[in-house]
C-alpha cells in the first residue's frame, strides 16, 4: 500500500466514523494540520510514531511490510525463527517431553499459533514456549502470552493432557538491540516473566511447579546448542540517576 492509499483509507474511516479531523487529531496527540497532511499521502516528512497514533485513533492496524531482494528476507527472517525452534525443540525432547510444534488454536474468539507446545507426562506438566528474533511490540507480546495462558487448560484438553502445571518461556534471541529494547520495559517483563535462563534446565528436568521465565540464546547455530543453552542475565531496570551501574 502506497501513501497515498494509506491516507485515503484512513480518510474513509474516519468518515464512515462520522468524525472531524481535529477530534482524530487529539486522540493521536498530534496536530490537526499534521493529519491533514497524513490524509493526503503526505508521509515522507511524517515519522512513522505519528503515522501509527493517527490509525489507532480510528482502530485501524498499520502493518509495516519490509522487502529485500524478492523473498530473500523472509527466508532470512524465518531461517532464524526455524533455527531457534528447532534447537529448543531438540532441548525439549532430549529431556523426555513431547513436543508439538506450530499449534494453532481458536477459541471464544481467540486465535493464533503457538511457536512450540511441549508435554512432561511424567510431571503432568504444559509449557508454552514464544520464539522471538525481534522485538517490535512488548505490549503487544505480553497481551499475546496472558491470552495464550488463558487458553492453556482448553488446549491442553483438546490433547487428552490434564495439566497440574503451566510453563511459560518467552525464547528470545541475543542482541543489543534486543537487550536495549527489553530493558526499556523492564518492570513489565519481569512481572510477566520472573525466572530467567539460569532456572531453565532445573525445571525442565523437573517440573514440580508453574513457571513464567525469559531467556535468550545467544548462539542457535546447528553446533552452537550448548552455548545457546547457557545460563544468563536477566532484564534489569534502569539504574536511577546518581546510581552506578553495576554488573548483575
Amino acid at each position: 500500500m502506497d501513501d497515498q492509499a494509506i491516507g485515503l483509507a484512513l480518510r474513509r474511516v474516519r468518515l464512515r466514523r462520522n468524525e472531524r479531523q481535529r477530534d482524530v487529531a487529539a486522540r493521536s496527540g498530534i496536530s490537526a494540520s499534521l493529519y491533514s497532511q497524513i490524509e493526503r499521502g503526505h508521509l515522507g516528512a511524517t515519522t512513522l510514531r505519528s503515522i501509527r497514533a493517527a490509525a489507532a485513533a480510528l482502530d485501524v492496524r498499520l502493518e509495516l511490510a519490509v522487502r529485500w531482494r524478492g523473498g530473500d528476507l523472509d527466508r532470512l527472517i524465518h531461517g532464524r525463527h526455524a533455527a531457534m525452534s528447532q534447537l529448543v525443540a531438540r532441548t525439549l525432547v532430549e529431556a523426555g517431553w513431547e513436543v508439538v510444534p506450530e499449534l494453532s488454536f481458536n477459541h471464544f474468539g481467540e486465535r493464533g499459533v503457538i511457536d512450540l507446545v511441549a508435554w512432561h507426562a511424567v510431571r503432568g506438566a504444559m509449557l508454552i514456549v514464544e520464539i522471538k528474533t525481534e522485538f517490535v511490540d512488548v505490549n503487544e507480546m505480553l497481551e499475546t502470552m496472558d491470552r495464550r495462558r488463558r487458553l492453556a487448560s482448553v488446549i491442553a484438553r483438546e490433547r487428552g493432557w490434564p495439566p497440574k502445571h503451566l510453563g511459560s518461556w518467552l525464547v528470545v534471541a541475543e542482541s543489543r538491540t534486543n537487550r536495549r529494547h527489553l530493558a526499556g520495559h523492564a518492570d513489565l517483563v519481569r512481572a510477566a516473566f520472573p525466572e530467567d535462563g539460569r532456572s531453565v534446565s532445573a525445571w525442565l528436568a523437573d517440573p514440580i511447579r508453574d513457571q513464567a521465565a525469559l531467556w535468550f540464546l545467544t548462539d542457535f547455530s546447528p553446533g552452537g546448542a550448548g552455548r545457546g543453552l547457557a545460563p544468563l542475565k536477566r532484564v534489569g531496570r534502569r539504574p536511577a540517576n546518581g546510581e552506578r551501574r553495576g554488573a548483575s
